[in-house]
């Protein structure tokens, strides 16, 4: 008879191997996205204001760069370990998406570049996929169970930080979408 925490870490497991599937289907839905436009598309902002889809990817790819990396630290200690992460912030986790809303970044999201070429965008995200995995492979073979802390959320383990990465590219498809209802109109 198996014990509940061997249960519990089946059932994790199983849960952490659909995360990732879903999160590679997500990243494979932006690069068919992209692949559909011209760089010059790309660089269209639908108003002085908001981004191109472009500068919506190079955000993508630099917050998730982050988010991983923050993952990666999580793993080599147990520092912060019994830090929490705040109420919203469980709920969100709980939903496994962020509220249907449009989300103030950071005063930093308001340097957003335009990408370099549409290349570099599809090999960003091929390279995130593999690093995707890669940090899920060490999270799995880890001992450690540290945290670090969002600025505004609080604190997440390595398995939170790649949850939340999942659920920040999803949000981005709303603003995906109205980009690209623009781009039709144009």
């Amino acid at each position: 008879m198996q014990n509940k925490t061997s249960i519990y870490n089946k059932t994790s497991q199983t849960i952490q191997k659909m995360l990732i599937e879903n999160f590679n289907t997500v990243i494979d839905t932006w690069i068919k996205d992209i692949e559909q436009y011209s760089f010059e598309e790309l660089c269209t902002q639908p108003s002085q204001n908001s981004w191109s889809l472009g500068q919506v990817c190079i955000h993508l790819i630099e917050a998730t760069t982050h988010f991983l990396e923050q993952a990666a630290i999580c793993i080599t200690n147990d520092e912060s370990a019994e830090e929490e992460m705040t109420l919203n912030a469980k709920s969100m986790f709980l939903n496994n998406e962020f509220p249907n809303m449009m989300i103030e970044g950071p005063d930093s999201n308001d340097y957003t570049s335009q990408p370099n070429s549409k290349e570099e965008i599809l090999l960003s995200f091929i390279n995130l996929k593999a690093a995707i995995i890669n940090i899920d492979n060490q999270i799995s073979k880890s001992k450690f169970k540290g945290k670090t802390k969002h600025p505004g959320l609080n604190y997440f383990n390595a398995a939170e930080w790649l949850q939340f990465a999942d659920m920040h590219f999803r949000h981005h498809m709303r603003q995906n979408e109205r980009i690209k209802t623009f781009l039709k109109l144009k």
